[in-house]
């Protein structure tokens, strides 16, 4: 099935489905890797600088900008393949988990926070196995890799954090079901990739935006941040100029994440938007030349074990290939020889399917 995925499939005009899977993955990566790079410079300024902590106004302004990115890209809905209902469900998940992720900021402190998103992949492989159209089983040297780099990033990110974790029940409640809702959006993502192989990742972005709009209405709403932050960006409309800056970076990050979740499944993507944070942190501490503790070293250890388990191959038997040159000279026995296993198969079949005395 993820052959058929491949087919046809493309990154901003870049082909995907005539390369290697390792050319696939480096070109995807890097995209994410260069889009939410871009998004964690302009939140900091954004957030931080101007003072601008309307998270669901951006996303507001965001999810226009994307609509206009994607126009531009040539998308009508002309092109859809999927049923509207299907982005209903995926934009319900999408904005419950933005929500509860916000809100439990209120009850959970950074060091806290940062413990729990961590742990982001280990669900996602978790519930791969229920989601229908997939039921995905994964390895042990799989969950060992997952497992191996969350304590690391967990490690690597509390090295300096001046406080330690503070748990509210309240808090711990509202971020444990963040991540349920992650686990099942990036599944249900790889779901309609693979039950649909003619999905594009502008058809899912398009879809989600538009379906999940109205949905931020309400806690803005709600919340009175609509008319605050729309005052605030009157008072100061070159605001806008980094809102839409920072939307076109996301949006090649977020494109890239659908196209690395169309062909290398939700639990690979959702290891490698860990490991991104752990390059993003280890980053900054390059350039601005900061300490490295041994808790630090501790944690990268861990993340690079992390990742080269992962990379480890399955262990598969060996496929022959017959070439033409020895069917020629071998004849009849070798495809004899070749016809054996198969034999062997239906043998074993057959005698499963006997009643038992």
């Amino acid at each position: 099935m993820k052959n058929e995925l491949d087919q046809g499939r493309s990154l901003f005009g870049i082909s995907l489905s005539d390369r290697p899977r390792w050319q696939q993955f480096l070109i995807c990566s890097s995209g994410f890797f260069f889009g939410y790079l871009v998004n964690g410079i302009c939140e900091e300024y954004v957030y931080n600088r101007l003072s601008f902590s309307y998270g669901w106004y951006f996303t507001f302004v965001q999810g226009f900008v994307y609509l206009a990115l994607i126009r531009l890209q040539g998308f009508t809905t002309k092109q859809m393949v999927n049923p509207w209902g299907t982005y209903v469900k995926l934009s319900g998940v999408l904005t419950g988990s933005h929500g509860l992720t916000k809100g439990s900021l209120a009850y959970l402190n950074y060091p806290a926070q940062i413990m729990f998103k961590s742990t982001k992949v280990l669900p996602v492989m978790v519930m791969g196995a229920f989601i229908p159209g997939l039921r995905r089983k994964y390895p042990l040297h799989e969950y060992v890799s997952a497992v191996l780099l969350v304590i690391g990033l967990i490690l690597f990110t509390l090295a300096d954090a001046n406080t330690s974790p503070n748990f509210s029940m309240i808090g711990v409640a509202m971020i444990s079901g963040a991540l349920i809702m992650d686990s099942f959006l990036g599944n249900l993502q790889e779901a309609i990739f693979t039950m649909n192989p003619e999905t594009t990742q502008m058809e899912m972005l398009f879809c989600s935006t538009v379906v999940g709009l109205p949905f931020l209405l309400v806690p803005m709403i709600l919340t009175g941040e609509l008319f605050k932050a729309w005052n605030s960006c009157y008072e100061h409309p070159y605001v806008y100029g980094v809102l839409v800056f920072e939307a076109m970076a996301t949006f090649v990050g977020q494109v890239s994440v659908l196209s690395l979740i169309a062909l290398f499944g939700a639990a690979t993507t959702a290891m490698i938007t860990t490991a991104r944070k752990a390059v993003t942190l280890l980053l900054s501490y390059m350039i601005f030349t900061k300490p490295l503790t041994e808790q630090h070293c501790s944690g990268l250890l861990l993340i690079a074990m992390g990742i080269l388990i992962k990379l480890v191959p399955e262990n598969k038997p060996p496929t022959l290939v017959l070439l033409p040159s020895t069917i020629a000279k071998h004849g009849k026995s070798l495809l004899k020889e070749v016809k054996k296993p198969s034999d062997n198969k239906g043998d074993e079949e057959d005698q499963e399917k006997r009643p038992l005395h």
